[in-house]
């Protein structure tokens, strides 16, 4: 069993932190290796996270479902999935709750558990502390970021897909060949 407990001190008003705590979207954006899947009628949606432990990447997939109470500026996450090879099956709860703090800013508590059964359990549990520990920070410094604004949310910059690299890189022949004709074009007419 894996236990969460962290507090998360953000220099923006509780209400603009509320904002992106209870937008999936959002929070998956801050969460480096997540990624949003399909959204459910029920209202559950589908999710990935590849995590490193150590040497190991395990990527693992999830449905989960998000419970809001705005007025308290409190939620609860449930997850269930599994890793890529199906050996290692989880399931997670967690709760969070935003409050002001005294400079007027936020704090966001999150308390939960994460259960683990299968082969890579063991692995997975013994390096957990680091890698909560890592998460928390990325997530804390990138949830500080987008909620640094009073209005938009700026969004992260997010590493290219395979097919803009293909683009970009099409783009930059075409163009370096372009460049290249005109150089000969213009060296045969003086």
């Amino acid at each position: 069993m894996i236990k969460i407990d962290e507090a998360i001190a953000v220099p923006a008003p509780p209400g603009r932190v509320w904002e992106v705590i209870s937008d999936p979207t959002e929070v998956v954006s801050c969460i480096n290796g997540a990624e949003l899947g399909q959204f459910h009628d029920d209202g559950s949606f589908d999710g990935t996270l590849v995590v490193k432990f150590s040497a190991i990447r395990v990527r693992f997939g999830a449905r989960m479902s998000l419970e809001l109470d705005e007025p308290a500026w409190e939620g609860r996450l449930s997850a269930r999935g599994r890793d890529g090879q199906g050996a290692t099956r989880f399931t997670a709860h967690a709760n969070f709750r935003i409050t002001e703090d005294h400079a007027g800013g936020a704090r966001v508590q999150v308390t939960g558990e994460v259960a683990l059964a299968g082969k890579l359990a063991s692995v997975i549990e013994a390096g957990a502390g680091a890698v909560v520990s890592r998460m928390t920070n990325d997530f804390t410094d990138e949830l500080v970021r987008r909620c640094a604004g009073d209005t938009a949310v700026v969004p992260a910059p997010s590493r290219p897909t395979v097919w803009a690299r293909v683009r970009a890189w099409w783009l930059r022949t075409i163009h370096k060949r372009q460049s290249e004709q005109s150089g000969v074009a213009s060296g045969k007419t003086q």
